[in-house]
């Protein structure tokens, strides 16, 4: 994605989530052990799920997507972002800028729709648990999975094209820390009007139609939760739902805040704040949400570990 002859800005230079000296190591610090958490948790779900033949059911293939869409969404944002606290100026070329802010948007918005797929894969389980098979079959199962990425993969490539065609001619000071759409189009020198247009229809479809479906999803849950006559279960199934609704909210609330606001300078830093939820922490809370708590993957870790401890 070279930038042709549309811009005079052959590089950007990232701020970073802060300015302050002080903050720099114990950010990077904090940031690092993240990630780690980030990559072991979610090549451990991928992993763990390949192994273990009982988890090869559309749930887990869903949860297995879910983790490679995370551990991608955080590799493309994180390590750049950790190298902005050890050196002065953290320099992006515009060809790199560029390719960032399109993975990126391809796994930000695979999420959004994997999230749906998986609540709905959820309604379809326990609303209709005796034509589960049927409805969400082996193919039914991948259709839905290659949907998603051919959501992110179109969407994504409709924003990027746009963005080439922008220019920027002399400020390349990046108020992020990544290539994202909306602080780039605060150094564009160009009309911006496709681009804006663009995050208000896209943003509107990937963040409320994939939020409807869960929503809606998790209404017909609650409510099947509810006919349950045993406390115990009750309480279990609400505790399981609680925490997935959470991490929902905390992703789709966080990137409503960043693109369905008008953008100023105040928005502009309290959207770096908000990004750090949806392309960090999201990312490592998801295997703790969705798989430790879940009891089919604890027992398949603890075969494993077993199988490996008397090897």
């Amino acid at each position: 994605m070279a930038a042709g002859n549309h811009s005079t800005v052959t590089e950007f230079i990232l701020v970073g989530v802060s300015e302050q000296p002080e903050l720099q190591l114990p950010l990077f610090l904090l940031f690092l052990g993240i990630y780690v958490l980030t990559v072991v948790g979610n090549l451990g779900v991928i992993t763990l799920i390949g192994l273990s033949s009982h988890l090869h059911t559309p749930m887990y293939y869903l949860l297995s997507s879910l983790s490679f869409i995370d551990l991608c969404h955080s590799t493309v944002i994180t390590p750049k972002m950790l190298v902005n606290f050890v050196i002065e100026k953290n320099i992006i070329s515009y060809p790199e800028c560029m390719t960032q802010l399109y993975f990126f948007l391809v796994f930000a918005i695979a999420e959004c729709h994997m999230l749906a797929a998986m609540a709905y894969d959820r309604y379809v389980a326990i609303c209709n648990p005796l034509l589960y098979n049927v409805i969400m079959s082996q193919q039914a199962c991948f259709s839905l999975i290659l949907g998603v990425y051919v959501v992110g993969v179109v969407c994504a490539l409709a924003h990027t094209s746009c963005m080439v065609r922008v220019h920027f001619c002399k400020l390349n000071v990046i108020n992020h820390y990544f290539c994202d759409l909306p602080p780039l189009l605060k150094l564009s020198c160009s009309s911006t009007y496709i681009n804006e247009l663009l995050i208000l229809c896209f943003g509107t479809f990937n963040i409320f139609a994939p939020s409807l479906t869960i929503l809606t999803s998790y209404i017909f849950i609650i409510a099947s939760i509810l006919r349950i006559r045993s406390t115990v279960g009750r309480s279990k199934a609400f505790s399981t739902c609680g925490s997935h609704i959470s991490a929902v909210a905390v992703f789709f609330g966080s990137a409503a805040f960043m693109y369905l606001q008008p953008s100023s300078e105040s928005s502009m830093d309290q959207g770096k704040v908000s990004s750090v939820f949806y392309t960090i922490i999201v990312p490592m809370l998801n295997p703790l949400i969705y798989s430790l708590r879940n009891k089919d993957v604890s027992i398949a870790l603890k075969k494993i570990l077993e199988r490996k401890i008397f090897l």
